[in-house]
């Protein structure tokens, strides 16, 4: 398998996998560990920076963004369909106990109840299972974009 493709599904299957510890052990429904679901991003740097060292004597700076941007695009695919997957199959409820969640912490932090109704309604717009698959797929591309410049160059100074 080429190694552009094997990373990408790697990377892909990764996140997704991270998604699913996230939902299957609850943790999205708790305050203290909702951030852990931003371990997607050191995973995704780990993955990437992995794959384009092991493709960094074969490449110049350009060619490595590219490989970095299509390993990013592949995961991205798989990463929007697992999280459409999550948001619809595995967990139907998830963005009812996002809301409900979300509504707890800004209660908390003592915003009124005009606050938070406009508050989860400017955000109502994301919360649907294609907007926060979107979201992600998005952000692994951007994640991707950025990580493969910064890596590129850091490989080429070695």
């Amino acid at each position: 398998m080429h190694p552009t493709l094997r990373a990408g599904l790697i990377l892909g299957l990764s996140v997704t996998a991270w998604t699913f510890v996230m939902g299957l052990t609850g943790w999205y429904k708790s305050p203290s560990l909702l951030f852990l679901f931003w371990l997607v991003v050191p995973i995704q740097i780990g993955i990437l920076v992995w794959a384009l060292r092991g493709l960094t004597p074969a490449s110049g700076y350009g060619r490595q963004v590219w490989n970095g941007v299509s390993i990013s695009l592949l995961a991205s695919i798989l990463i929007y369909w697992g999280s459409y997957l999550f948001t619809t199959v595995a967990f139907p409820h998830y963005f009812q106990d996002i809301e409900a969640l979300g509504r707890q912490m800004m209660a908390k932090q003592g915003l009124s109840a005009g606050q938070i109704e406009a508050a989860v309604k400017a955000g109502a717009s994301m919360q649907t299972p294609r907007a926060s698959a979107m979201a992600g797929a998005i952000g692994t591309m951007a994640t991707g974009f950025l990580t493969s410049i910064i890596a590129s160059i850091w490989f080429r100074k070695k």
